[in-house]
């Protein structure tokens, strides 16, 4: 059975890779950063999957906030110009679906 937030999460990853190499020549501390709370959200996901009750909906709350950080990640290099927000669009898109996703199954 296919997770929609799973494969939203993923897609995301594939749409940073580009963006997140260019903020990496600019950053690399905060290049990680984003790698780690983007990887954080499937893996939030896939843990909560096998988990009942409040821990389930803990870890679908966890994923939540790994992607309001991507978020937030992403509007600082736009704010220091190390990315434009056209470079942004596609993730910030899926970040958008992704979050409503997430507040769907944590709520």
């Amino acid at each position: 059975m296919t997770f929609d937030a799973l494969e939203v999460s993923l897609q995301l990853i594939e749409a940073l890779v580009p963006v997140v190499e260019k903020i990496k020549a600019e950053d690399a501390s905060e290049a990680s950063q984003i790698r780690r709370a983007a990887s954080s959200v499937p893996h939030n996901l896939e843990e909560g999957r096998q988990r009942k009750g409040r821990d389930r909906t803990n870890h679908y709350r966890y994923a939540a906030g790994s992607a309001a950080e991507v978020r937030g990640a992403l509007r600082v290099a736009r704010a220091w110009r190390w990315i434009a927000a056209d470079e942004t669009a596609a993730a910030m898109a899926l970040l958008d679906r992704l979050c409503a996703m997430l507040y769907r199954l944590a709520h």
